[in-house]
């Protein structure tokens, strides 16, 4: 009895996000606030408004991850400025952008839409720029940050956040542009986004900092860019990454540019769908939760590109007449695809924060980031040059008519199923399978009592 008190104080503690920890997630929701509008949906049909062709959306939609190069010549000096003033000097920066944006609408008077889509691009350029500048610092801060046994559970909450943030802005997005959209109402929406950056601000000056590295913090040794791609782990879950970024890259854009084309709903309609998005976003907390951790990254990626092609199926069949546009099943498909993207991203930044060795962190998730980011860049503006190439040609075969939407939904599908392939072979230390994940979630887990109740007659 006597070593019992003993024992009992010496038992490890569980481990416990750090204090101030909090303050990401508000940050993390004010910015999604922020950024929603500025990148997303809202910003598609501003430029369709002004006659952007797919092309132009193309490069919208892959501006923000292809100025995700910079990070290679700005990880170099992450360890000298610190994590948080590196990332707040960029965020800083694209706010101010983003309330120049909110001023492009009001230029209607004296500019035509031509003049006033070249002005949107340069300043979107510019707010990517800094955007891409600054996040190479983001994580490592957090990786640092949160204990390993805990990110999962840290990313999964960050994404529930930003997703029921994103919800809330799409909704606005949707009252404000009900009925037939004007030049002014686009310009409150970016006037609000520049505010919630600004806010966010706030709360990112609260995220704890930590130390940078000692030993590299004024290393000028050349960056063994090339040894580290080789690096087998590291090198296998880059291929699976840019594989994903080509067959995802685009999908948000051009779905929404095919409702606006074929489907007759109104802008605030498409909104209103879009934000099923963020439902399935915030369903991926409701499907992992706590077994995120445990399971591992490569199976539920795997299980994430098997579900893409069954939601691009869906997307064929509405593009090729085989099924009619209905709001319902519009829903139901993008409730999935927020779903099954947010699986994929939580799945890719989990593994590289559990594969990237400690020396050289920094530059590891810098090539990390340019590559998928890049790609994730080049592809939508890859599947804008394919969309734009069909044009308006369409033939009938196997009972659908292939036109330019047909013909992008079915490619990306054949673009996931190589993924499937490739992320079969990731490497990730105690890792479940596929099929025990499955069985988890279908058969193991309290979520089995709503197939059953489902399946009463």
């Amino acid at each position: 009895m006597t070593d019992q008190p003993h024992q009992l104080e010496s038992a490890p503690k569980p481990a416990a996000f750090p204090a101030g920890l909090n303050n990401a997630f508000f940050f993390a929701a004010f910015n999604a606030l922020s950024f929603q509008l500025i990148l997303a949906s809202p910003m598609i049909l501003y430029a369709k408004s002004l006659a952007a062709s797919a092309t132009v959306l193309g490069i919208i939609a892959g501006m923000m991850p292809l100025l995700v190069i910079f990070q290679i010549p700005a990880a170099s000096h992450i360890n000298r400025v610190g994590y948080r003033k590196f990332v707040l000097a960029g965020w800083s920066a694209r706010v101010g952008f983003i309330f120049l944006i909110a001023l492009v609408p009001l230029t209607s008077g004296f500019l035509n839409p031509a003049n006033r889509l070249a002005l949107l691009l340069v300043l979107l350029f510019c707010f990517n720029l800094s955007r891409g500048i600054s996040s190479c610092a983001w994580l490592p801060w957090i990786t640092v940050l949160v204990p390993a046994e805990l990110r999962g559970r840290y990313l999964i909450r960050d994404a529930a956040v930003q997703n029921l943030a994103s919800l809330a802005t799409f909704l606005i997005a949707a009252a404000l542009l009900s009925g037939e959209s004007r030049p002014w109402q686009f310009a409150a929406l970016f006037a609000f986004s520049a505010a919630m950056g600004a806010v966010s601000l706030l709360f990112l000056k609260r995220i704890p900092d930590v130390p940078t590295p000692a030993e590299t913090r004024n290393s000028d040794a050349p960056v063994p860019w090339l040894e580290m791609s080789r690096y087998a782990p590291f090198r296998k879950l880059l291929r699976t990454v840019i594989a994903w970024s080509i067959a995802y890259g685009g999908i948000t854009a051009f779905t929404v540019a095919f409702l606006k084309a074929h489907s007759g709903l109104s802008e605030g309609n498409i909104l209103l769908l879009s934000s099923a998005v963020f439902l399935g976003g915030v369903a991926s907390l409701w499907l992992l939760g706590p077994r995120f951790d445990r399971v591992g990254s490569k199976p539920v990626l795997a299980a994430a590109c098997i579900g893409w092609l069954g939601v691009l199926t869906g997307w064929v069949l509405l593009a090729g007449g085989v099924c009619e546009v209905t709001f319902v099943t519009v829903l139901v498909l993008q409730f999935f695809m927020g779903l099954l993207a947010a699986l994929a991203n939580l799945a890719n930044y989990r593994l590289v924060m559990a594969i990237v060795p400690a020396m050289g962190r920094n530059h590891f998730f810098a090539l990390f980031s340019v590559l998928s980011n890049v790609t994730l860049g080049l592809a939508p503006i890859a599947w804008g040059l394919l969309i734009d190439a069909v044009g308006d040609h369409a033939l009938r075969w196997l009972g659908l008519e292939w036109n330019r939407f047909t013909v992008f939904f079915a490619a990306a599908a054949a673009a996931f199923a190589v993924t499937f392939g490739v992320a079969r072979k990731l490497e990730e230390p105690k890792a479940a399978s596929l099929e025990a994940l499955l069985r988890e979630i279908l058969i193991q887990s309290p979520q089995r009592f709503l197939l059953r109740f489902w399946s009463r007659d």
